[in-house]
């Protein structure tokens, strides 16, 4: 049998109190909220950039995050660790202690889906792409209950290393979010060719959320039609 180490008492003294540190952080947040609202409100986000990030670094340097269109609200505050379980901590005290979500506002831990990601064009230095055009191979593990994956776009080939990482995990966020990725998705390729037999974003959205149990999306207005 394996002997858990005991925690000294200078370890314990030293452990982060996660709670008083989201508390800060939203403390912070409030008093930045009138800047933000401006800043978003003149489609300029960047002017709060540096401010935000000095905010999250002070609940751990190693989350992430991002202003996004909002589900239910205007806009959302997405605080991610990107599913690394030394996080997990602060991002639970950081949702324990956000305030109520309103109009204006709601809080997500993890990266959302995107009600219909083949409404999405993401900018990559000179490329504008549509994730409408991603096409994934899935291979599906039942006995495991994961989906293995290769990702292409027709610009694939043409990107450089850090965006073709980028367009290759970023469509999966958008069509599962983060959560789900990180749970059903075991293995992750890029495709800089395209292959043979491949779905669609939806598709994949269906297949995944099927082997997990999930019930589908609703077909709302956002989830057809033009984008705004």
């Amino acid at each position: 049998m394996r002997r858990r180490r005991p925690v000294a008492p200078a370890e314990v003294a030293h452990r982060p109190d996660t709670r008083a540190l989201a508390e800060r952080f939203w403390y912070g947040w409030q008093e930045m909220l009138p800047e933000i609202a401006a800043a978003l409100g003149d489609r300029e986000p960047n002017r709060v950039e540096n401010g935000l990030c000095r905010l999250v670094a002070d609940l751990h340097p190693d989350l992430h995050f991002s202003l996004e269109r909002g589900q239910r609200a205007i806009y959302a505050l997405v605080v991610t660790g990107q599913e690394d379980p030394r996080l997990r901590e602060y991002t639970d005290a950081w949702r324990a202690a956000a305030p109520p979500e309103d109009a204006l506002w709601e809080y997500h831990d993890a990266v959302p889906p995107v009600p219909d990601p083949t409404l999405v064009t993401v900018n990559l230095g000179q490329h504008r792409i549509r994730l409408a055009d991603v096409r994934v191979v899935a291979q599906v593990d039942r006995a495991e209950g994961v989906v293995d994956v290769a990702v292409h776009h027709p610009v694939m080939a043409e990107l450089a290393e850090a965006a073709r990482s980028a367009m290759t995990y970023l469509p999966l966020d958008a069509a599962l979010g983060e959560r789900l990725a990180g749970e059903r998705l075991r293995r992750v390729e890029t495709a800089s060719g395209e292959p043979q037999d491949t779905i669609g974003l939806i598709e994949l959205r269906d297949l995944v959320h099927e082997l997990a149990g999930l019930e589908p999306p609703p077909a709302t207005p956002e989830n057809v039609g033009p984008a705004d």
